[in-house]
This record gives structure tokens, sequence and C-alpha cells, in this order.
């Protein structure tokens, strides 16, 4: 029966935030979701935070702290992970499974600094378990989630780490108390009674919202019914062999309102569904998930300068027509750069090999390995010989990222991948972000990319699908970047929120001013983002985006757009090169549409 109803709360709380996978069944969400609203209202304005002294809440450190989330009798538990998990990697463990165990417990938490248990009235009845919690305080991070009535706290007076207690039990309230641990809300209420000596009547500790939150539309404002032409939009791209499936996630307001998923990982039904958590392939959008925030990290500590040289970072430039060109023009796609060279058709039979060695290190996909610095011999002296073009000219170029990941790797002294990690993915708790997946991640939580006949003659899956970047070794300034819809927002909430998430100030205010404004004379770019383009018939990236939005596109069928104004994210990932390249996902205009769609409902309202 606690299974079943488990079961149930999954449902009802994936129906809620709008996250059901295409093969779902409809649901009738205008009433169900201002149910939900009302109820997560009314949780805002009862659920209180206890023995927060030392700020432990929200958590923080997300690169630090390891977590395990313990359940016994509460009746939501997979409701509670469910959202738990979308701020940090999380080890679920049944308590149940411990009874009369708690030494045994210990040891498989011992790995754990923070724990989270969520605790019941019967669970407060369990003298074993809350001698372990009381003994646990004293060596990890404890945060309880206790639902149930006020005059149990009696039984917690012994305990100092922080209580979240939430008076009513059910799938909506499940789903706020996970959000108030991280940030995702506020917590703003304090006790309205005195239960005990310690919990009396005013008693609460206030916070922030920091971090992302999940709602449903109609906390932004929008009238879910106003948002089903999405669903419209992604079943024609797969009906018409766009892309076999893809993931369309908004955030509003600092919520994400809607994230769903459509199709299949391929046009084969039979095999995985796309879901929400998929990892996809973004190609370009590495350029500004990657590349572009560490040139904005390193510019403001003074490590670069956009207007120095090539050839004041890379002593290779230095006697080659590279020398003089600013970082400035690199960001911008102005330096006069070839679009692309295809590297990969000038490869010799001896240039690679079916077995990894010493000789052939460099990985590029299955049965397929590149000989020992191809890249530093061949890729990167053809790149600095090649011919310029026009300079103050838009010209997008792959070759200003190569280049510009040159420059980042030879100021910080370190990979770019790694660079990304330690300095953004790791601390904003961005669990899929990164390169080279295939070195992370399970094969089915990867989405494939192409059916690679010409080149690596196999299918693409974990493997980056620009040729270029396969030949570095899966890591470049232009692609290579694989992320969920979720990560993905995460980052780019960080940007809307000028430089902040989490409590921590990645990059400064005016920074994210600067390189995500119009910055040329001459095109619609930023400083590493693509942005608004002014043209009336289209008014790109979509026809009823606002001026100072943007964002990037990526080869692959992906974009992720920030439109300031309405406080809004808006990211589609799709495999849209999947058999082979198409691109009908451009010429039905689903990205846009899909964009258009949002902004017709914000209009709307409720």
């Amino acid at each position: 029966m606690k299974k079943n109803r488990q079961t149930l709360a999954v449902l009802l709380l994936l129906a809620f935030a709008g996250l059901q996978s295409a093969c779902a069944q409809p649901q009738p969400q205008n009433l169900t979701n201002q149910q939900f609203l009302a109820e997560t209202k009314d949780a805002a304005k009862t659920t209180v935070l206890l023995n927060n002294d030392q700020q432990m809440v929200p958590l923080k450190n997300l690169e630090q702290i390891k977590v395990a989330s313990i359940h016994l009798n509460y009746s939501y538990s997979a409701a509670f992970d469910s959202i738990l998990a979308k701020y940090t990697r999380i080890q679920l463990v049944d308590g149940n499974k411990y009874s009369g165990k708690m030494a045994s417990l210990s040891e498989d938490l011992k790995l754990y600094n923070t724990l989270v248990f969520q605790l019941t009235e019967a669970d407060l009845n369990n003298t074993a378990l809350m001698t372990f919690i009381t003994t646990s305080q004293k060596l990890k991070n404890v945060v309880i989630a206790f639902y149930g009535p006020g005059r149990a706290l009696t039984v917690l007076n012994d305990i100092t780490a922080p209580i979240i207690w939430c008076e009513k039990v059910s799938a909506v309230t499940a789903q706020y108390v996970p959000q108030l641990i991280f940030g995702g809300v506020a917590a703003t209420q304090k006790l309205p009674n005195s239960f005990s000596s310690k919990y009396t009547s005013g008693t609460g500790f206030k916070t922030e919202k920091t971090r992302l939150g999940y709602s449903v539309p109609e906390d932004a404002g929008i009238n879910s019914l106003n948002l089903q032409g999405i669903d419209l939009i992604a079943q024609e791209a797969i009906r018409n062999h766009a892309t076999p499936g893809c993931v369309v996630l908004v955030a509003k307001d600092g919520k994400v309102i809607f994230n769903k998923a459509y199709g299949n990982h391929t046009y084969d039904t039979s095999v995985l569904p796309d879901k929400v958590t998929d990892i996809f392939d973004l190609a370009s959008v590495t350029k500004v998930s990657a590349t572009t925030p560490a040139v904005m990290q390193l510019v403001e500590e003074g490590k670069l300068n956009l207007d120095s040289t090539m050839g004041s970072y890379l002593i290779a430039a230095r006697h080659t027509n590279k020398n003089d060109i600013r970082l400035r023009e690199l960001m911008l796609h102005e330096a006069g750069l070839v679009p692309y060279i295809p590297f990969y058709e000038t490869l010799k039979p001896t240039d690679h090999s079916t077995d990894s060695s010493a000789v052939y290190p460099t990985k590029v996909a299955d049965g397929y390995y590149l000989r020992k610095d191809y890249y530093k011999d061949v890729m990167l002296p053809r790149m600095l010989n090649t011919a310029l073009r026009t300079r103050g000219k838009y010209v997008y170029s792959d070759l200003s990222m190569y280049f510009t990941k040159e420059i980042v790797e030879t100021v910080t002294s370190q990979p770019l991948n790694e660079y990304a990690q330690q300095h953004f993915y790791d601390p904003l708790g961005m669990q899929t972000a990164g390169f080279l997946p295939r070195n992370r991640f399970t094969r089915d939580q990867i989405i494939p990319t192409e059916e690679d006949s010409y080149f690596r003659h196999t299918l693409l899956l974990g493997y980056v699908h620009d040729q270029g970047a396969a030949m570095v070794g899966g890591v470049s300034g232009h692609a290579g970047y694989f992320c969920s819809a979720n990560d993905e927002a995460i980052l780019f909430q960080m940007l809307l929120n000028k430089g902040t998430y989490g409590g921590v100030q990645y990059i400064k205010p005016e920074t994210v001013e600067q390189f995500t404004s119009r910055q040329s004379t001459v095109s619609r770019r930023g400083l590493g983002f693509d942005g608004w383009g002014p043209i009336a018939d289209s008014h790109y990236p979509s026809y009823n985006a606002n001026p100072g939005t943007y964002g990037h596109t990526g080869y692959t069928g992906t974009c992720v757009w920030v439109d300031p104004k309405e406080n809004l994210i808006y990211i589609f990932l799709s495999n849209r090169v999947y058999p082979k390249v198409t691109d009908r996902l451009s010429s039905l205009n689903i990205r846009p549409r899909i964009m258009d769609t949002i902004y017709d409902a914000i209009k709307k309202g409720l």
C-alpha cells in the first residue's frame, strides 16, 4: 500500500510540474494546476525553518557536499527525492532496510557529509533512529524535513540541526520543502504557537531564494492551456522527421514552469523514449556554456584583456597573420577567419588506428584513435596559417573558439573542460554538464547523434558530433559540451541573475551585461553570445523576442535563449542530425515557433 501511495505521489507531482513524457496521457492541467498553486502558496505560509543559527540552509558549496536522503515512513519520499535531485547528486536511502541495524546504516552513510532525513510523527517514535540522528548531527551536516503535527516538535528538542517543519503531508508539500533546503524558495514564516520550551511562538528563520524553483505555469501568470501549442509543434517536428525527439524547458521568474520530453532517442519507437534528464550534445552552445563564461571570469580577474592580441598569449601565433588579432575580434567573429576547416578530409591511414596505444592515444570514437600530437602538429598550424578575410566583417567561424580555448588554457594552465567543471558546473550543482560524457554516464542516458558513414563509420553516442572537436579528443572551445535541459537552465539562470546563483557571485553584473549585450556595429552579436536580430520579418531568435535577448544555437538541433525583459529562459534540445543531417528543423522553424508560443502564452496571461 505504501509503495502505491508513493507511486501516486510521483505521478501527481509530474503531472503538476508538466514533466510528463510525450507518451503520457494528457492531463486536465488547468484546474489541477490552480489547486497545486493554491496548496503551494499555503505551504509557503505555513512551512517554518528552525535551528538555522549556522545558516546551513540553503545548502551551499555543492561541489563539496555529498548528500544522502533517508526516508522511512514518509509516504511521498519519491516525490521529495525527485525535486531534491534537481539541485545536486543525491544518494537515496530506504531506512526501512536498516530496522535494528543502525550500525549498518552508519557504515553505508560514512562517505556522505550531508544527511537529509524525511521524518513523520511515526518516525519520531523510533528511538534508535532518533539516537542515530542526534549522534550524526555532531559528525555531519544534518537537515530534517519533518511532516506532521506541531505538537510532535517537542520530541525534537535535542536536535540542533536545521528542521523544516511542514504540517501538511501531500504530494505538493513533498516538492516544496526540498526547494527550501536548496534555496529554490525562501523561508518566510515563524511558528504560530508554542509547541515546547524550545520551539516557541515566533521562532523561525528567514532565508532568500537563491536557486531555480520548480512550479507550474500559473505560478508565473501563464495559463497552462496556452502552452499546449508546444506539444503540437514538437509532434510536428517528429512526424516530419526533423528530429527523433526533443526536450523543451521554460523557466520564468526564477522557476522552471515547463519541462517536457517528446519522441524517442531514434525513430525506432521501440527504443528509449526521450526523458527530461537525458544528456544531449549541445554543439555550438558550447561557445556560451564553457568558453565564453571562462573568458568572462578571466577578464574580470584581470587575467585576460579583450583588446590584447593572440600573439600576446600564444607564442605559436606571433609569426603568423593571426598575431595582432584581438581577443575581442575572436569573440565577435570579426577576425577575418575562415568559417571552418574540414580537417578529417585530409587524414591519412597512418594518422589513425582502431586500437589505442602510446602512438594513437586520442580517442575520437569507438574503435577510432588519432595519432599523438596530431592537433599540435597538424591542426593548429593549419589554422594559424590560413589566409585572412576582411577584418571587422562578421563571419561566423569555429576557428575563433579553437583559438580562444588555446588562450584560456594558456592563461589558466588548465584544460578548458576542467576549468569549466571546477569553476561553474560543479559549484552550480550541474550534474550532467561537461565534456566527454561517456567517461561519466551510461549509454542510455545520452542521446545519439549521427550515424557517421563518412568519417568515424559508427553511431555517435556520447562522442562529440563535430568532426574537428572529435579530432582534438572531444574538448574544444566551439563544441564538445553535453548537458541536460535542467542543468543548462541552472547555468543560464546564473547569467540571468547577473552572475549570481546559490548565494555565490560567479561573474560580476557589469561583465554579464557587457558580454550579453550587443557589442558589434556590424552584427547582432555580443561577446561570444548570439543576440536578438532587428530584421523585422524574423526578429531572430523568434518573431516575438525582445531586444536584449541573448543565447546561442547548436548544429545538432539545440538552442538556449534568455530574455531579461521577460525574465525568461527557453531551452530546446534535440538530435536533428540523427540518423543523417537534415535541415527540416530549421525549414519548419520549430525552435522559433515554440519560442513564439511561449511569448503568446505570456501575453495572454491567466
